[in-house]
């Protein structure tokens, strides 16, 4: 039901994402989600998990066997194919706090983190920087794809260009840090 969840947050958008239309797509009557979830919010929650645990998936297949620059394009190709093939569930992400240690999410999350920390190693970083790279490589990726995704680049210029320069210029500055 989470799956079908997030493919119906990937078509119509997070926030058009109810209960009811959940329902209908399955062929149920609302009351049955009831016994999987606790309601839209849960629901939300685990869409979040699930699409965290995926793009940790995405992003960790893409750097297996690579360093340094080419780890980190894979990993910024792979986040960013991610959020634009799932703008949904990628949407139901954004500001997820975890509730515990164990919470899904919070587990899905340090998966992630933990791919991105291996590609900044690569890098050389002190220790101290690790955390400040990896918000600023969550920034680039979010950033980046979310305007993608909604359609916010109206000029002529290649996106797929800029993606790259983008690439190269992170390259750059954490070779130089």
């Amino acid at each position: 039901m989470v799956a079908a969840g997030a493919s119906l947050a990937d078509e119509v958008g997070l926030a058009r994402l109810t209960m009811g239309l959940l329902a209908e797509r399955l062929g149920v009557r609302s009351p049955s989600l009831y016994k999987h979830v606790g309601g839209q919010e849960d629901l939300v929650r685990r869409i979040a998990a699930l699409a965290t645990a995926q793009a940790a998936d995405a992003v960790g297949t893409a750097v297996q066997g690579l360093a340094g620059r080419d780890a980190l394009a894979a990993a910024l190709h792979a986040f960013r194919t991610f959020v634009i093939d799932h703008p949904g569930r990628y949407a139901a992400t954004t500001g997820m706090e975890p509730t515990g240690p164990d919470d899904p999410m919070a587990l899905a999350t340090q998966r992630l983190f933990e791919v991105f920390r291996a590609v900044l190693r690569g890098y050389g970083l002190e220790e101290s920087d690790t955390d400040h790279a990896l918000r600023m490589l969550r920034s680039l990726c979010h950033g980046f794809a979310t305007l993608e995704a909604a359609s916010g680049f109206k000029w002529r210029t290649d996106i797929d260009k800029s993606f790259e320069w983008l690439i190269a210029f992170t390259d750059r500055g954490l070779r130089a840090m």
